[in-house]
């Protein structure tokens, strides 16, 4: 509606936007974090981190203290930044399990539209239900925001399976006016040997190659059973294989590298036929996002946040307060790697 002057009434805030201007909010009045500080840790611009700051003001969420709008649960994602060590935590609302994946998928594409710029090279898991959600809440750009997007782990399998993974990779990369980069290869391999063979043809040493320059990672957390995307993409591990890491001690995995219920990297024969990013080279990357929720996959989740494999995490209130409840001796912040 235009005002009395002629403008228009700015548009009401999303929860998403509220849930980051409490944080911006919070950061400077509350924990005296300078603007240039909170703009290197959120990953934005300190002339927009200036106008987030004069926002919070506007709507009311800046007075004498900071007021958290229903919604937002800023000490919530503060005791998990504190008892993992993360970078980043986005907690949402969900009405059920039904819920859960949506609402982490459309917190996720508002987090992403905000906090990536241009001269970002985004690495991007093949199965994730969640990101793949996320992925289709992404609103399109007229300007180019990433520079290419790069798939982490092979993305071929039964047909049906990899169209889903060829989606995650280039519609995001649409949204984002980026160049998306396909890994022409099956996530597993039969055989070490063909995998041998694989990374010696230029189509695919060109992908892992641009590995090395991934600013950011976005990826889902998979636990021990796999997700429906997974099971009918025909390139998951069979049971037998998934009884051996169980009695190796395995709690999780991302991008087929599978860790324990502490974060440590199992290793197993999987290793060297995964078609996908070493867990060295992952752990390379300066922003590692990692999407999931849900009582399935608390250990995985837990395990991904103690061993330092993520350091933004977006997931679900219920698996929030489980991860900030355990006593402090259970929980330190990740080794350095």
């Amino acid at each position: 509606m235009p005002t009395t002057s002629g403008r228009r009434s700015p548009r009401p805030p999303g929860l998403d936007e509220l849930r980051l201007l409490t944080k911006v909010a919070r950061l400077y009045h509350e924990k005296d974090v300078r603007q240039p500080q909170i703009a290197e840790r959120l990953r934005l611009s300190q002339a927009r981190v200036s106008r987030m700051l004069r926002r919070a003001e506007e709507l009311g969420i800046v007075r004498t203290v900071v007021t958290m709008p229903p919604g937002v649960h800023g000490e919530l994602e503060d005791a998990l930044q504190a008892r993992y060590g993360l970078q980043d935590v986005v907690v949402v609302d969900a009405a059920d399990s039904d819920d859960i994946r949506s609402a982490i998928g459309a917190a996720t594409a508002a987090y992403l539209g905000i906090t990536l710029t241009r001269g970002h090279v985004v690495g991007i898991t093949s199965w994730s239900e969640t990101v793949l959600a996320a992925v289709e809440r992404m609103p399109g750009r007229s300007q180019q925001t990433v520079d290419r997007v790069v798939q982490l782990v092979g993305g071929l399998g039964v047909p049906k399976g990899q169209v889903h993974a060829n989606r995650l990779t280039t519609e995001f990369a649409a949204a984002c006016g980026a160049t998306p980069i396909l890994m022409p290869a099956p996530g597993l391999v039969s055989d070490p040997s063909v995998r041998r063979a694989l990374v010696r043809d230029r189509s695919i040493s060109g992908v892992m190659a641009d590995w090395d320059g991934i600013t950011d990672a976005l990826v889902g957390i998979g636990g021990l059973d796999p997700s429906p995307l997974l099971a009918r993409s025909g390139t998951g591990v069979t049971d037998a294989e998934r009884r051996t890491l169980r009695d190796l001690g395995a709690a999780g995995d991302i991008c087929f590298r599978y860790y324990d219920a502490d974060g440590a990297l199992v290793r197993s024969d999987l290793d060297e036929r995964v078609m996908g990013i070493t867990a060295e080279q992952f752990f390379a990357i300066p922003r590692r996002i990692g999407v999931a929720g849900g009582a399935d996959k608390f250990e995985a989740i837990r395990g991904a946040a103690r061993g330092g494999w993520i350091n933004v995490l977006i997931t679900d209130r219920a698996s929030a307060r489980r991860l900030a409840d355990g006593s402090p001796s259970d929980d330190t912040a990740p080794p350095d790697r």
